[in-house]
C-alpha cells in the first residue's frame, strides 16, 4: 500500500473512533509523524487489514469493522463503570470497619463463593459499590442475582454493566435496582443469562 493509502486507512479508522482499538484486537497501530502522515507498525499488513476490517456487509467499501467496534463499545463502558462508586480493600475496610487483611480475605471468600462481584482494574481487585449496603456487605437481594451469574463465569466487567445499565427487561431500570420491587423477574433473566454463557 502507499502512503496515501495508509493515511487513508487511518483516517477512516479515526473518523468512526476505532483507532485506540487496534493494538487491543492485535492489528497493526499508527501514529502521525510530524507531517500528520500515519505511520504505521506494520505496513506490509495493510492491504490484508484493511479487507479484515471491510469483510463484513454486503457493501465492502461501506462496511464497519465489528470487532473493533465492540472492543471501542467496550472500552467506553469500562471508563463509564469506573466513573461509578467501587472500593479497594483499604476503602472496603474502611467501611466495614475491619481491617485490611480480614477485607481481603472476606473478598476473596465472597468472590470463590459466587457472593460478591470483584473486577480486576490494572493488576488490582475493585469491588463495585453498587452491590454493598451501607456497612459494605453485599445487598440481600443481590445474592440470588449474582450467584447464577458468576459461578458460569461470566466475565466480571459484563456482570458489573448489565447490572448496572438500563436494560429492556426490567422496563428499562438496571437490574440491580430492578430487583428490589420485582426480585423473581431479575433472579430469572440472571438464570437464563447464566445458562447461555
Amino acid at each position: 500500500m502507499t502512503q496515501n493509502d495508509g493515511d487513508r486507512l487511518a483516517e477512516w479508522l479515526d473518523g468512526l473512533g476505532l483507532a485506540d482499538q487496534l493494538g487491543a484486537a492485535g492489528l497493526p497501530t499508527f501514529t502521525r509523524d510530524a507531517a500528520g502522515h500515519a505511520v504505521w507498525t506494520d505496513p506490509e499488513r495493510l492491504a490484508e487489514l484493511e479487507r479484515v476490517l471491510r469483510s463484513v456487509g454486503d457493501e465492502p467499501e461501506h462496511a464497519v469493522p465489528v470487532g473493533l467496534v465492540v472492543l471501542a463499545r467496550q472500552a467506553r463502558l469500562r471508563t463509564q463503570l469506573l466513573a461509578t462508586m467501587w472500593h479497594t480493600y483499604e476503602s472496603l475496610a474502611e467501611l466495614r470497619g475491619t481491617s485490611v487483611d480480614a477485607t481481603r480475605f472476606a473478598v476473596h471468600k465472597g468472590a470463590s463463593e459466587h457472593r460478591l462481584l470483584v473486577v480486576p482494574v490494572d493488576e488490582r481487585a475493585v469491588v463495585p459499590a453498587f452491590q454493598l449496603g451501607t456497612d459494605g456487605e453485599l445487598r440481600p437481594e443481590l445474592a440470588p442475582v449474582l450467584g447464577p451469574l458468576l459461578a458460569a463465569r461470566m466475565d466480571p466487567w459484563r456482570a458489573w454493566a448489565w447490572l448496572t445499565q438500563p436494560a429492556a427487561l426490567t422496563l428499562g431500570r438496571p437490574p440491580e435496582r430492578a430487583v428490589v420491587s420485582d426480585p423473581a423477574l431479575v433472579r430469572t433473566a440472571a438464570e437464563k443469562l447464566a445458562e447461555r454463557l
